[in-house]
Order: C-alpha cells, then structure tokens, then sequence
C-alpha cells in the first residue's frame, strides 16, 4: 500500500512528497524503519522527502539514511514541558534531584541561548515550580540541538560518513 500510495501521489508532481502514520504508539521502531523504506524508493530523488511526526534524534538519523530531507514533530518542546532536555548522552530529566545544585549549563559547548545563560539548578528550579519559563528555556535548547543535529548530518552525507555518524552518535546517544 506504500508503494501504491507513492506511485500514484508521485504522478501528480508535487513539489515534494510526504511519507505519514510511521510515528504510531505501540508500534516497533523497526516497522517505523521499514514503512520509510517502503515509501522513499518510490519518490523522485530530486524532490523534498518529509517525514510526519518524527522528533527522536535517532529516528532523524534512521529517515535520513532512508532518504528523507525534512522532518517535524512536537516532541522537542513537549518533552520541555515535562522537563526533559536532549543532550549528546541521552535525555536528561530536571526533575531529578540531580541538578538541584548543578550550576552547569544543559550541555557543555551547546552554543544555545540555554545553555550560555542559565545553569541546570535553575531550570530544574522552574521546572518543579511549574513556571513556564522553565518549559521554554528547555524547548530552546531541544530545537537547537536537532537543528545541530541536522548540521551535522548535512556535513556527514557530504563528507559520505553518515553511517559512521549514526554509529558514534548512538555510541554517545545511548550509552552503547
């Protein structure tokens, strides 16, 4: 049905395609992975290719190597809301007591408006006395590090290193 589905969108030339219902609750990350790759070989290479609903850094890496272009989702500044923040070694949670005297920034080297101006204590701070300062300080930082992200992803498919990318960031990522 995928590959129906792009077949007969593709013959209305679009300006690019999307590939949708991949992001699904109770569903596999591996069935996510293989409905992309049922769709992508099907669309015009010199066409966008977006992915629907796709947020989680490893899921980002995972499309683009199956030939996607864009992406977009809520998760960044929902998990924000609920105090957690994407770092280089995972997510992190400010509600743990952690931080209550963490005077470091979210991530070191992290070049975003978060983390060169205010410290895990006081996000964590914000985020247990539900002010909503804490949950946008939080979606700041979480932009910015899938927009890094996306950087660099750019510069490894032009260097043709994206497979050893995905293989360090997820070493890093998930404690592998």
């Amino acid at each position: 049905l995928r590959r129906y589905s792009a077949e007969e969108t593709v013959k209305m030339n679009f300006d690019g395609y999307s590939i949708g219902g991949v992001a699904n609750d109770g569903e596999s990350k591996e069935d996510m992975y293989k409905a992309i790759e049922y769709s992508t070989p099907y669309l015009p290479e010199d066409k966008v290719r977006y992915l629907m609903g796709v947020g989680e850094p490893v899921d980002i890496i995972e499309g683009v190597i199956r030939g996607v272009d864009i992406f977009d989702c809520v998760l960044p500044t929902r998990i924000a809301r609920h105090g957690q923040a994407f770092t280089r070694t995972g997510k992190i949670n400010f509600h743990n007591a952690k931080f209550k005297e963490d005077f470091t920034a979210i991530e070191e080297g992290c070049d975003c408006y978060t983390c060169k101006n205010y410290t895990k204590a006081y996000i964590r701070h914000l985020i247990n006395t539900e002010e909503m300062l804490g949950g946008r300080l939080l979606s700041i930082h979480n932009i910015r590090f899938l927009i890094r992200l996306t950087e660099e992803l750019r510069e490894a498919i032009k260097d043709d290193k994206v497979l050893e990318y995905r293989e360090e960031f997820l070493k890093k990522y998930l404690g592998e």
